[in-house]
């Protein structure tokens, strides 16, 4: 009976010291991937860095029937868009974040509305696309014509609104799991000394998740600068630098999508690559901001 109960100990010790190196290995294979995806990028991105140099980040003219490549239109389009979609996306997150983590933190109601920010996380972006295309933009239209200025319909407060209901359900995620951590001893202590449901929420429960709350919209800002085709279907695709948010642009991912294919030159090709390079390092880094603030907080606890 010994014999059989340590010839099953050492079978599990041995199975569970493969796993170990799997485990190893997948982690060592995802940091080849990045820094391979990296490589490529650069080693493809270099015969504009060498053509442009850094004008290539403060030139306004794209023409590629005259080979003039300036990423500055898209640069600026891209943090229009992403910054108005988080604007817009804050308060509804916040309401969101705290009533499924303080108010409603069980019962079918939560779970409804936790089943629905999921789905809505889920559906693919040429849905969002579509929609925003088809019913959000005529009614924009509409809005635009009442503030008298051009009624494009499409443009950049288009694409910030499709980005800030795309957004909305990564932010209410995480800042209902910190508000969620918020200890109960604290706002026992705040009921206990005659605090309002309001006061609490406000004096203890986001002061004590903000660290939390910030970082899942850091993450959320992520989302937004890569998102690619439902940006690309209601923001207008002109390749010129934005009179005002209601103008027609094009951002960093949206410029990629539009004209890879119809790439004829090294140089065009380099010049989309090299764009690409860039937003995969701003969405490495401010991933990397997220998440380490995230771990902080996690440390607190």
């Amino acid at each position: 009976m010994n014999k059989i109960r340590a010839a099953s100990l050492k079978v599990s010790a041995f199975l569970d010291a493969i796993f170990r190196k799997l485990l190893y290995l997948n982690s060592i294979l995802i940091v080849f991937l990045l820094i391979a995806i990296f490589g490529t990028l650069f080693l493809s991105s270099m015969p504009s860095m060498k053509n442009f140099g850094i004008k290539f980040f403060i030139e306004k003219a794209w023409d590629p029937y005259f080979n003039k490549f300036g990423a500055l239109p898209f640069i600026i389009s891209t943090l229009l868009t992403s910054f108005l979609a988080l604007l817009i996306c804050v308060p509804f997150s916040l309401a969101l974040s705290i009533f499924l983590g303080e108010y409603y933190t069980g019962g079918r109601m939560s779970a409804i509305l936790r089943a629905l920010i999921e789905c809505m996380a889920g559906i693919p972006s040429v849905v969002y696309g579509f929609w925003g295309l088809l019913v959000l933009a005529p009614r924009i239209q509409i809005i635009e014509g009442w503030l008298g200025v051009e009624a494009y319909g499409v443009g950049i407060f288009t694409a910030s609104v499709i980005l800030a209901i795309m957004i909305i359900p990564y932010a209410t995620s995480i800042g209902r799991d910190v508000i969620s951590l918020v200890p109960i001893d604290l706002k026992e202590a705040a009921f206990s000394l005659g605090a309002t449901r309001y006061e609490v929420v406000k004096k203890v429960i986001l002061p004590y998740a903000r660290s939390g709350i910030f970082a899942g919209f850091i993450l959320s800002l992520g989302r937004a600068l890569g998102e690619t085709m439902a940006v690309t279907m209601v923001i207008g695709n002109s390749n010129f630098i934005p009179k005002s948010i209601f103008s027609p642009a094009n951002t960093m991912a949206s410029v990629i999508a539009n004209e890879f294919t119809e790439a004829t030159s090294d140089l065009y090709l380099s010049s989309l690559v090299h764009i690409g390079l860039w937003l995969f390092v701003i969405t490495m880094i401010i991933n990397i901001i997220g998440k380490f603030v995230i771990n902080i907080i996690a440390l607190k606890k």
